[in-house]
């Protein structure tokens, strides 16, 4: 079923492109009229790997079997899988107990369960945020931005962005603090694998992801200057919300190395990161860990930033760090900082 689904999708690939080409007269239009940089969308266009906007797909369809993951006790249908209001907890001996506003939500309220997309351990996917062993007050203010206005996405068509603002408004403090709280008691676990290559595997996007084609679709194309950040098991991620199964950064050939050098001197052009964030980048005070995290999210971050869409409490630390940034310095600064291996930790 799920290769079948992926041959189908790769014919919505032109409509996708056209998409994005129709795309450009009104964000360039959005940008103008709010003061952004007059290259604003030509960033946007070299950064669109990090986005990896896709049309709409319809859902796949619930036959009502019952699925299991390897090393899971749950047996679980695609619909339990995927609620948006109660998702399937896999493994729920790898998290703490979770608070309802994390295990279900607030249906009544719109608000969706934050471990559907974040997953219960925190993890996330490079479509949204890693958000586990943050400092709740980090946590916290983000939520405070959103609601404040002060924080969005620079690429209008980041439609779960604006999911998100949307919950932050209609989140009670106590919600917030109470997922900020449990998210913040976790550790990050090595997730990514940074691949440096020339040749990537063929994708599609769908929901933010970038999945390998398989079968007579299958094939192999030039990186080009992106990173591809794909799961390693992509039925199991992109079906059935597989929390243990993380993901692959195929980054440019070199990428690695030119990003150490802007992220440990500045390279005349930017402020080492070590400055703020720690030296072991695991994040200082209310600074937050960035070592080992997605380039793909980060990269969308810096230019948030670059772009005044992230203008909340601290963000005028980013202007100096942004301020010179071309895509190619994003792309080398985040394939060095997520290969960054994560120090094994003790289980909460």
């Amino acid at each position: 079923m799920y290769l079948c689904s992926v041959i189908k999708q790769k014919q919505f690939s032109t409509i996708s492109t056209l998409s994005s080409i129709l795309l450009i007269p009104s964000v360039t239009v959005f940008f103008f009229i709010f003061s952004m940089p007059l290259n604003a969308q030509a960033t946007i266009e070299e950064l669109d790997w990090a986005y990896a906007i896709s049309p709409a797909f319809p859902p796949e369809e619930d036959d009502g079997s019952l699925h299991s993951l390897p090393g899971s006790d749950g047996m679980f249908t695609l619909d339990e899988a995927r609620n948006r209001f109660g998702p399937a907890d896999w493994y729920p001996q790898d998290h703490l107990p979770m608070p309802p506003i994390v295990a279900v939500g607030r249906e009544e309220a719109g608000i969706m369960a934050c471990s559907l997309c974040h997953y219960a351990n925190g993890q996330g996917k490079p479509e949204n945020a890693s958000v586990v062993a943050l400092a709740p007050e980090y946590f916290i203010q983000q939520l405070h931005d959103m609601r404040a206005g002060l924080r969005s996405s620079a690429n209008t068509a980041k439609a779960n962005t604006f999911n998100m603002i949307a919950f932050a408004v209609n989140m009670t403090d106590e919600e917030i603090r109470q997922a900020a709280e449990y998210y913040g008691a976790m550790n990050w676990d090595q997730w990514i694998e940074v691949v440096e290559t020339d040749i990537v595997p063929l994708t599609f996007r769908r929901g933010g992801l970038h999945i390998p084609l398989e079968g007579d679709e299958a094939g192999e194309e030039p990186i080009g200057r992106r990173i591809i950040e794909m799961p390693v098991d992509p039925e199991g991620t992109e079906l059935w919300r597989n929390p243990r199964a993380g993901f692959r950064a195929y980054v440019p050939t070199g990428a690695v190395s030119a990003g150490e050098l802007l992220a440990t001197t500045g390279g005349d052009k930017t402020i080492a990161c070590a400055v703020c964030h720690g030296e072991e980048l695991q994040g200082l005070g209310l600074v937050p860990p960035i070592r080992g995290r997605s380039p793909s999210y980060l990269a969308r971050q810096l230019f948030d930033f670059q772009q005044g869409t992230r203008d909340g409490a601290w963000s005028p630390l980013m202007d100096a760090v942004v301020k010179n940034l071309s895509g190619d310095d994003i792309i080398n600064l985040t394939a060095y900082i997520a290969s960054l291996p994560i120090e094994p930790q003790d289980s909460p």
